[in-house]
C-alpha cells in the first residue's frame, strides 16, 4: 500500500480448477470517495457527539500515557477546551501520549483499522476523529509525542471536501480525495507541550441554537457523557466510586472549558428543585451485579431512589437509567427505557449501568449497543430492577392519590361542620349536612388506615378525632343556640333559612357559599344590636 490512505486492493491472480479451466477472478476493489461522507457527516445524528468523540480519544491517550509511565498517578489527565466566538473556533487539547511524527500522517489519514482494536480502550474503529469534518470549515490536528523534536500538523479543508463530495466524479477514489483536501507539515516544538494532542475546529457552522459554540451547552453535554468525577458536594459520590472501582477502571479526566477555575463534574446532586413541584431528594442507593456468561460479571449498576413523585426535569441532566462503557455514556437518557413496563417510568429513574463484558459493544454511532446474545443477557437481567422502579412509581402515585383524597374529604367534613355551626339552615337541612359530614369522616377513616399511608397514620388519626369532636359539638341537641337567626320572629327566620338552603344547594363552592352566609349573618347580628 502506497501513499496516504491508499485504498485500491489488487485483483487476485487467476486460478484454474481441477479440470484446468480458468475461473473468474475478483476485480480490484475500488473504494469511492462517498465513504468519507458516511464516516463523517452521516455518522452522528447529534452534532454535540463531536465533543464526545474527541474527549473519548483524549481519555484513551491519557490512559496510554499512564501505562507508558508518561503520567504518574499524582498527575491529572487533562483535557482543555477553548471556545473563540470571534473566529468560531474550538480547540480541544489533552496531555496524553501524543502521536509520534513518524506515525502521524498515516494514522491521521487512515480509515478504520485502528491500532486500538483488541485492546481495553474506548474507541477502536478509527473513524471518530473525522466527526469534526461535518461541522467545520477547517479541521486541524496537531500532536507531539514525548521527546519528538518537532510537532506534526494535519489540516483538512472541509469546504473543499464538501465541494468535491458534491461532484459526480465516480473515478475519484478515497485516497485521491484525501490527498486533495489535506496538508501535512511539521511545526517548531517551541512553546508546545511535550507530549500533547489537539484538534481544532475552525469556522464552526451554526446548528441547533449554536450549541457547538456555547461553553455552557458543551459543559452540560460533557458532564453527562464524559469520564469526569462526581461533585464533591454529592453525598453518594464516594460510595458509588468505591463500589464501581471493584469492577471497572473509571479513569476520570479533568476537563476545563475556557480555563475555568473548577473542572467539570458529573451533574448529580443531593437535591434538585423543580419549579412548581416538591424538590427531589435522593434517599437510598442500590447496587446491582449483572451476571454474564461463564461466571463473569457482565455489568454493574447503581440506582438512586427518591420519593418518585414524578419524572425528573430534563434540566437536571440526570434523568433516566443510563448506560456507560469505559466510563463513557452510550446513547442518551432513553437508551434503556425499553426495560420498563411503561417507558415514562424511565424518566422517573436516576442511575447508571456500567458495562464490563467486552462482548457488549457500543455500535458505530455509540448511541446504542450491538444487538447480540450478550447484550440481550444484560437486558434480561436488568428487567427486574426496571420493574421494581415501576412498582415504586405506581405505589407513590397511589399514595399521593390517597393523600389527596384524605385532604379533600377532611376539607369537605370541615366545611360541613362550619355550615352547621352557623345555625343558618332549618332542622331538615341540618340533619342532611350532619349525615354528609359523618359520611366524609367514615371515608377518611378508611383512607387513613391504608397500608401505603402508614407513615402519617398518627397525624391523620388526630385530625379525624378533632373533626369528630367538632361535629359532635355542633350536633349536640343541648348546645347553646348562638345563631343570630334565633332572635328573629319564626316567619322571618324560616325565610332566611330557606334562602340559605338555596344558597348552599345552588353553589358549586361550599366555602364561598359559607363566606356569603357568614356576611349575611353578621349583618343580621349588627342590625339586631342597633
Amino acid at each position: 500500500m502506497t501513499g496516504l490512505g491508499a485504498v485500491r486492493v489488487p485483483a487476485a491472480s487467476s486460478r484454474s480448477g481441477a479440470d484446468g479451466e480458468k475461473r473468474p477472478t475478483v476485480p480490484e476493489t475500488f473504494v469511492g470517495h462517498d465513504v468519507l461522507e458516511l464516516v463523517s457527516s452521516a455518522m452522528h445524528v447529534d452534532p454535540m457527539a463531536v465533543y464526545r468523540e474527541y474527549v473519548q480519544n483524549a481519555a484513551d491517550a491519557i490512559d496510554a500515557a499512564r501505562l507508558a509511565g508518561g503520567l504518574s498517578a499524582a498527575q491529572a489527565g487533562r483535557v482543555d477546551i477553548s471556545v473563540d466566538r470571534a473566529t468560531r473556533t474550538v480547540r480541544i487539547r489533552d496531555n496524553g501520549c501524543g502521536v509520534a511524527a513518524g506515525e502521524f500522517g498515516h494514522r491521521l489519514t487512515a480509515f478504520g483499522g485502528s491500532v486500538k482494536r483488541g485492546r481495553p480502550v474506548r474507541g477502536f474503529r478509527g473513524v471518530g476523529r473525522l466527526a469534526g469534518l461535518a461541522y467545520s470549515q477547517e479541521l486541524v490536528f496537531r500532536s507531539r509525542a514525548s521527546g519528538d523534536p518537532a510537532a506534526s500538523e494535519l489540516r483538512w479543508d472541509c469546504r473543499k471536501l464538501k465541494a468535491l463530495l458534491r461532484e459526480r466524479d465516480e473515478a475519484l477514489c478515497l485516497a485521491d480525495l484525501v490527498r486533495r483536501v489535506t496538508v501535512l507539515r511539521r511545526l517548531p516544538a517551541a512553546g508546545l507541550p511535550d507530549p500533547f494532542f489537539e484538534v481544532e475546529m475552525r469556522g464552526i457552522v451554526r446548528l441547533r441554537n449554536d450549541a457547538l459554540m456555547s461553553p455552557s451547552a458543551i459543559a452540560a453535554y460533557l458532564s453527562q457523557v464524559a469520564p469526569v468525577p462526581f461533585s464533591p458536594q454529592f453525598r453518594f459520590a464516594s460510595a458509588i466510586s468505591t463500589q464501581l472501582a471493584h469492577y471497572v477502571d473509571l479513569t476520570e479526566v479533568e476537563i476545563r472549558i475556557d480555563d475555568a477555575t473548577e473542572p467539570l463534574y458529573r451533574p448529580h446532586r443531593d437535591t434538585f428543585d423543580v419549579a412548581g413541584k416538591p424538590s427531589v431528594s435522593f434517599e437510598t442507593l442500590d447496587f446491582l451485579e449483572i451476571p454474564g456468561a461463564e461466571d463473569h460479571v457482565a455489568a454493574v449498576a447503581w440506582i438512586l431512589h427518591h420519593e418518585y413523585q414524578g419524572a425528573l426535569p430534563t434540566e437536571s441532566l440526570v434523568k433516566g437509567l443510563r448506560a456507560r462503557s469505559g466510563n463513557m455514556q452510550v446513547g442518551g437518557r432513553a437508551v434503556l427505557e425499553g426495560l420498563f413496563p411503561e417507558s415514562r417510568f424511565n424518566g422517573w429513574s436516576v442511575g447508571e449501568v456500567h458495562v464490563i463484558d467486552r462482548r457488549i459493544i457500543p455500535n458505530g454511532r455509540r448511541d446504542n449497543f450491538e444487538q447480540n446474545v450478550h447484550y440481550y443477557n444484560l437486558v434480561n437481567h436488568l428487567g427486574p430492577a426496571a420493574r421494581d422502579i415501576a412498582h415504586r412509581c405506581r405505589s407513590s402515585s397511589v399514595r399521593r392519590k390517597g393523600e389527596r383524597e384524605f385532604e379533600s374529604q377532611a376539607q369537605a367534613a370541615a366545611e360541613l361542620i362550619g355550615v352547621l355551626s352557623q345555625g343558618s339552615v332549618d332542622q331538615l337541612k341540618q340533619r342532611e349536612l350532619a349525615l354528609s359530614a359523618e359520611k366524609a369522616l367514615l371515608q377518611i377513616m378508611k383512607i387513613a388506615v391504608r397500608k401505603l399511608l402508614n407513615d402519617g397514620l398518627i397525624e391523620r388519626q388526630k385530625k379525624i378525632e378533632v373533626l369528630r369532636r367538632e361535629l359532635s359539638a355542633v350536633t349536640n341537641e343541648h348546645a347553646t343556640v348562638t345563631s343570630p337567626l334565633a332572635r328573629l320572629p319564626d316567619g322571618e327566620r324560616k325565610s332566611y333559612e330557606h334562602v340559605f338552603r338555596l344558597v348552599y344547594e345552588c353553589s358549586t363552592n361550599r366555602s364561598a357559599a359559607k363566606a356569603l352566609v357568614d356576611r349575611i349573618l353578621l349583618r343580621i347580628a349588627e342590625d339586631g344590636v342597633r
